[in-house]
């Protein structure tokens, strides 16, 4: 019978990349040009309906919490809703996906114009809405991120998240200055009437794109299924484990800038629609300038250092903040905050894509979000609580003394493995069936009996527990390792998976990675032969 594991076997070249790969590379592409066009015009509606709406709640009340509770309905969708929506870019035609989010969007910014247009707004009605729009943001997320490895070579990778972080800050530009020149000149509602259209626009716009959904051989994977697997692989990442500790600390203390920036802006000197619009175009200007140079911090810095160093930077820039008299003080403040926010965001980003096989991407990425979003979610309230029974400076003040804390002890004590495993996918035979007939319906277990030498034994448990997190990372959903008492040597692996379909589903999701693991396995075995292998059903 063949061992359970993909053989040794070779690795689909990688597209060739251009020698030299400066930040704009990945739009030389037509196709990641086209969508980044959309997540450009995507997000600068999405900023215009953040402004908009913050600024809407500071006319509705004047409590700080009602205020912040704005950035926590908008973000809180992602941390509910992004597992699920995840596993279904994962399982769906991500295409259609992506155009069914656009739609969404477009629909609630219709009803976000009709409540205004009628008179009919309230804080109450207006942090429903905010949350229903995060809900579209949720299910948009991940099946963009998932679709960028895709379109771009590996090595172009980080150039194209970049990218996507210009996307992301020139519309923390445009959106809010588009947004405050209407606000200004013919009221909010106009805000979300643009909205609407420019999302209606970005749907028509992903229509155009031509991607060739490839159905599993396999057939669907079931929802519940895909969401603890996902889950699984998430658990079983040392790299991805590490990556969601820090971005989940960074958000936590960095959303507290963003969630109360609507009433530091107010109380500056002069401050008004115009100074909150001015500070959040000062915070993307600083982010679009990072991009520019984060090919040579990235040369110059190892991740974890780039991640320290924008934390200590956004931990400044919000003391400053807290301070700040006026917008000569404030605006470099946010511009620095902003280069600090994108250098960690990215820098992590790029972290979590390069950990994460395609087959999970989605699954991945959105538990990536689902951390930014609940971080910042929590954070927001929690921010705005202690604004409230405090004051503004003291909540930014301890924002920015813990959070440059917890970020260095994170780094430290949370490990991340300290090397990138290869993801590529294994040789497209390997998916091939073991030569049984189905079994029926039950759960299957695979003992795999391993011989090695005694002597070895504490090596070759190193390496099992290796094997352990790939095999749960791969869908398992138990794993053991039984040692025969009455012969030193002889060790049986003990894998279940649960359903002949989720057995071989396992074959598909193997990687590069798995393979040189299962090397190193079969350097201890001592058999004439491969490892002795048989499996089970377990009936009812």
């Amino acid at each position: 019978m063949p061992p359970i594991s993909p053989d040794e076997s070779p690795i689909p070249p990688m597209r060739a990349a251009p020698a030299r790969i400066g930040p704009f590379t990945p739009l030389k592409l037509p196709v990641f040009r086209m969508l980044w066009s959309t997540w450009l015009l995507a997000n600068i509606c999405m900023w215009m309906n953040d402004v908009a709406a913050a600024w809407m709640m500071t006319t509705l009340t004047t409590t700080p919490l009602w205020v912040a509770l704005v950035q926590s309905a908008s973000t809180l969708p992602v941390f509910l809703l992004g597992l699920p929506s995840g596993a279904l870019a994962d399982i769906l035609d991500r295409r259609r996906w992506l155009m069914a989010t656009q739609f969404w969007l477009a629909g609630v910014a219709i009803v976000l114009c009709a409540a205004v247009a009628l008179d009919m707004m309230t804080a109450p009605l207006l942090l429903a809405l905010t949350f229903a729009n995060g809900i579209g943001l949720a299910l948009r997320w991940p099946v963009f991120a998932a679709i960028v490895p895709e379109l771009v070579p590996r090595l172009q990778l980080p150039a194209a998240l970049g990218l996507n972080g210009i996307a992301m800050n020139a519309s923390r530009i445009i959106g809010p200055l588009v947004a405050g020149a209407l606000i200004a000149s013919a009221g909010t509602l106009w805000v979300f009437v643009l909205n609407a259209v420019m999302s209606v626009a970005s749907g028509f716009i992903v229509l155009r794109w031509r991607r060739e959904h490839t159905p599993n051989p396999l057939g669907r994977e079931k929802l519940v299924s895909a969401m603890r697997v996902g889950v699984q692989f998430v658990r079983q990442s040392l790299r991805m484990r590490a990556v969601l500790t820090r971005i989940s600390i960074f958000f936590l203390h960095s959303t507290a800038l963003l969630a109360l920036l609507p009433l530091l802006a107010r109380g500056l000197e002069g401050g008004g629609a115009g100074t909150f619009t001015l500070l959040l175009a000062a915070m993307g200007s600083g982010a679009i300038s990072a991009v520019l140079v984060m090919p040579r911090l990235r040369q110059a810095y190892v991740r974890d250092q780039l991640v320290l160093r924008g934390a200590l930077l956004q931990s400044a820039a919000t003391a400053v903040m807290a301070v700040a008299p006026n917008t000569w003080v404030a605006v470099p403040a946010m511009f620095f905050g902003g280069a600090a926010w994108i250098t960690v965001a990215n820098s992590l980003s790029v972290s979590a894509q390069l950990a994460l096989p395609d087959w999970v991407r989605a699954r991945g990425m959105s538990m990536f979000q689902m951390s930014i979003m609940g971080a910042s979610a929590f954070g927001a309230a929690l921010w705005g609580h202690i604004a409230t029974v405090g004051s503004l400076q003291a909540s930014l003040l301890i924002a920015s003394v813990t959070g440059v804390l917890m970020m260095g002890a994170a780094l430290r004590y949370v490990l991340d493995g300290g090397v990138d495993d290869d993801v590529s996918p294994a040789a497209p035979g390997w998916a091939d069936a073991p030569p049984h007939a189905p079994p029926g319906d039950g759960r299957l277990v695979i003992n795999v009996e391993y011989l090695i030498d005694p002597a070895r034994a504490a090596a070759f448990l190193v390496v099992m527990q290796q094997t352990r997190r790939t095999r749960l990372s791969e869908g398992a959903v138990g794993w053991e390792l039984l040692h025969d008492i009455a012969e030193p040597g002889r060790y049986v692996e003990q894998i279940i998976d649960e359903s002949w379909t989720g057995h071989l589903r396992r074959f598909h999701r193997a990687t590069a990675a798995d393979l040189a693991l299962r090397e190193r396995r079969l350097a201890f075995h001592l058999g004439d032969g491969p490892p002795r292998v048989t499996r089970y059903v377990v009936k009812r």
